[in-house]
C-alpha cells in the first residue's frame, strides 16, 4: 500500500474569464519509507496539492489517500498519519514553546510524551527556548517550532513545504540531519523546495509540476542521467558568440553551457578562442538537478508530456 496516493487530482478556482485550473489530473504514489521531492516553479500547483493532502482544500476531482485513508471521507485518520510543516509562520503568541508542543500533542490524543518533546527540542536546537514565549522568538526559531509541532505526534508521513525558506545555514543542516534520521527509521517524507541541491542530495524520487501537470517523474539518478553530463562554467566580460549565446545560461558575469562529451567541450572552447573571448575561472563539472529542472521547464508542453508517458 502506498504511503500517499494521488489519483487524478484536479483543482479549479472561479475566475473572471472562467475557471482557473490549478491542478490537472495529477497522479502518483509515494511508497512507505521514501524520501520524495515535489518540484516546480512558483504557481505550478505544489502548495495547492499539499493543501488538498492536508484537508485544507477540497479537490475538484480525484482522490488522495494516506496509508489507505481517504483525506475527505476518512479525514481524522488520514490527518493522524501526517505531520505537515507549512510555508507560513503560523503560531499562537500566548504560549511557550513547550506549551505549544503539548497542546499540539493533545490535538492528536497524545499524552505524557515529554521525553519525545525533549528529544525534538534538543535535535532542533530549541532546548534553551523551551520556556520562551513564541512571540519572543526569531523567524528561524519559529520555523524550528513548526517542525517540532509537525513531528510531535510521531507521524508516519512527514510533509515539508519549503521548510528552509529564508532560514540560516545552521538550521538547514540541523533540520536535514534530523529528517534524514527519521527517514532511515522508516518515516515517509514529501518535500517541496526551491533549493534544488537539497532535493538532489536527499530525494530518492522526484516529480516536477508545471502549470498543474506532472511533466517529469523518476528516480533522481535517472533524471540526472537524462541530461547533459558536463557543464562548463566561466566568467566573461564581453558578449558571447551567437552560436553559444543561444544555449548559455547567464548569472551575472558567470556563463554556464552544457556539453555532452569531451569533444563538445573542445568545440565550445575553440569557438570562444576563435571569437577572441577572454575567459576567467573556467570550471568543468557535472550537470546538476538545476540543469535538469530548467531543461524540463523550458521544454515545450507537448514534448514534456510525451516524455512522461514514455516513462510510464
Amino acid at each position: 500500500m502506498p504511503a500517499v496516493c494521488f489519483q487524478q487530482v484536479s483543482k479549479s478556482y472561479p475566475g473572471p474569464k472562467g475557471p482557473l485550473q490549478a491542478l490537472r489530473e495529477v497522479s502518483f504514489d509515494i511508497q512507505p519509507g521514501e524520501f520524495f521531492g515535489l518540484l516546480g516553479p512558483n504557481g505550478a500547483g505544489k502548495t495547492t496539492l499539499i493543501s488538498i493532502l492536508a484537508g485544507l482544500s477540497r479537490a475538484s476531482g480525484g482522490r488522495v489517500l494516506v496509508n489507505g485513508h481517504d483525506v475527505v471521507s476518512d479525514y481524522a485518520q488520514a490527518r493522524r498519519q501526517l505531520g505537515i510543516v507549512p510555508q507560513e509562520l503560523v503560531f499562537d503568541p500566548f504560549f511557550s514553546v513547550r506549551e505549544a508542543l503539548r497542546i499540539q500533542s493533545g490535538y492528536f490524543g497524545v499524552k505524557h510524551n515529554d521525553d519525545w518533546i525533549d528529544e525534538l527540542l534538543a535535535h532542533l536546537g530549541l532546548s534553551d527556548k523551551a520556556h520562551a514565549n513564541m512571540r519572543q522568538l526569531s523567524g528561524g526559531m519559529k520555523r524550528r517550532v513548526l517542525v517540532a509541532q509537525a513531528l510531535v505526534h510521531r507521524p508516519p508521513v512527514i510533509v515539508l513545504d519549503e521548510p528552509t525558506a529564508g532560514v540560516d545555514v545552521e538550521l538547514r543542516q540541523t533540520l536535514w540531519q534530523f529528517i534524514a534520521r527519521l527517514n532511515r527509521e522508516g518515516h515517509t517524507v514529501l518535500l517541496t523546495t526551491h533549493y534544488l541541491e537539497e532535493a538532489e542530495a536527499l530525494c530518492h524520487r522526484i516529480a516536477m509540476l508545471k502549470a498543474g501537470r506532472i511533466v517529469a517523474l523518476d528516480r533522481t539518478s535517472a533524471l540526472l542521467a537524462g541530461t547533459a553530463s558536463t557543464m562548463l562554467s566561466f566568467k566573461l566580460d564581453g558578449p558571447l558568440p551567437a552560436p553559444l549565446a543561444e544555449r548559455a545560461r547567464l548569472i551575472g558575469r558567470i556563463v554556464q553551457i552544457k556539453a555532452r562529451d569531451a569533444q563538445e567541450v573542445e568545440e565550445i572552447l575553440a569557438t570562444l578562442r576563435k571569437s577572441g573571448c577572454t575567459i576567467e575561472d573556467l570550471e568543468i563539472g557535472r550537470a546538476d538537478l538545476e540543469d535538469v529542472f530548467l531543461e524540463i521547464m523550458q521544454a515545450e508542453p507537448g514534448a514534456a508530456q510525451r516524455d512522461l508517458e514514455a516513462l510510464r
